[in-house]
């Protein structure tokens, strides 16, 4: 835990006063913005774009601003975490199921800036890929993963029948892949009509990674 503490400690120095700050989901952000909170009780005035309920809510919660993409298209950076970083900074993200919100405000972002503890980097992205489907196109959708030769597997969430369904109201589910060689590729391939947004983030849109450690924190840039 106190790794987490430590990237969401170094990853304050992105935020300024009058900032428009896109948030991501999971539990080294949820440290980022208990500590941003106590930055604003202090006199720090920023507005927040949550990519998913329970950030929203947690941000409520320690009375930050909440605004959306309509209001501020372009916000000034986007702070997230990452299941998995490879050596070239491509991700893969999607672990909570908010993968398509965090993609599209990561884009959208002036700035992009991941936060995660030393577990997260890997020499080769590996997990499976999560994906959020359209549930009308489940049946075809399986159908075309499977016909790549990939298994796809619906998400079962904690205390209920699976599907886990997103935010959005769709599918949430995972690819297995096996290791991935070529990122690039690979998202493209998962393009598949009936799916929404997949969870590889191509290391074009990463500006720096904050590694947190015991001892403090590292920035990686490319």
């Amino acid at each position: 835990m106190i790794e987490k503490v430590r990237c969401a400690e170094k990853a304050l120095e992105y935020v300024e006063d009058g900032m428009v700050i896109g948030l991501g989901s999971g539990t080294t952000v949820k440290e980022f913005i208990k500590l941003m909170a106590e930055k604003i009780e202090k006199g720090l005035r920023v507005e927040v774009i949550p990519t998913s309920i329970d950030t929203h809510l947690l941000a409520v919660e320690h009375g930050i601003k909440v605004t959306d993409l309509m209001e501020h298209p372009e916000p000034d950076v986007c702070i997230d975490g990452a299941d998995q970083i490879d050596r070239e900074f491509n991700l893969i993200k999607g672990g909570g199921g908010a993968l398509t919100r965090e993609k599209i405000v990561a884009y959208a972002s002036k700035k992009f800036v991941v936060i995660a503890d030393e577990s997260k980097l890997v020499e080769k992205l590996s997990m499976p890929v999560p994906v959020e489907i359209l549930p009308f196109a489940l049946g075809s959708v399986k159908k075309k993963v499977e016909g790549l030769g990939f298994r796809l597997n619906l998400r079962e969430g904690m205390g209920k029948l699976k599907p886990v369904i997103s935010d959005n109201g769709n599918i949430i589910a995972d690819v297995d892949t096996g290791t991935v060689e070529e990122p690039e590729k690979l998202e493209k391939t998962l393009r598949i009509s009936g799916v929404i947004e997949n969870g590889i983030f191509l290391a074009e849109m990463v500006d720096a990674v904050v590694v947190g450690k015991e001892d403090g924190a590292v920035v990686l840039r490319k």
